[in-house]
């Protein structure tokens, strides 16, 4: 588990992508990617704007809408392996 704090730059959101769902809220769908190292200001996180199958395929550039940190990772636990004598 880890605990993601991230901006978004609401203005960039094309407001024809707000989805109403069936409890009346709108909702806007995007991508985090959380990168295997951090940026020179400590950042590793960064939301997006989901494309098409469509979108990927003519290597349209992605629009970005904001980026974060990880600020807490649990712990890693490794599994122990119990021999079975045979």
């Amino acid at each position: 588990m880890q605990i993601i704090s991230a901006s978004m730059d609401v203005s960039k959101i094309d407001k024809s992508k707000l989805v109403r769902g069936k409890n009346g809220a709108l909702y806007f769908n995007f991508d985090i990617v959380v990168g295997d190292s951090k940026n020179q200001y400590g950042q590793d996180v960064s939301l997006s704007v989901p494309q098409t199958k469509e979108q990927r395929e003519a290597k349209e550039k992605k629009v970005f809408i904001g980026n974060g940190k990880t600020v807490w990772r649990s712990p890693v636990q490794t599994a122990s392996v119990e021999t079975i004598p045979s």
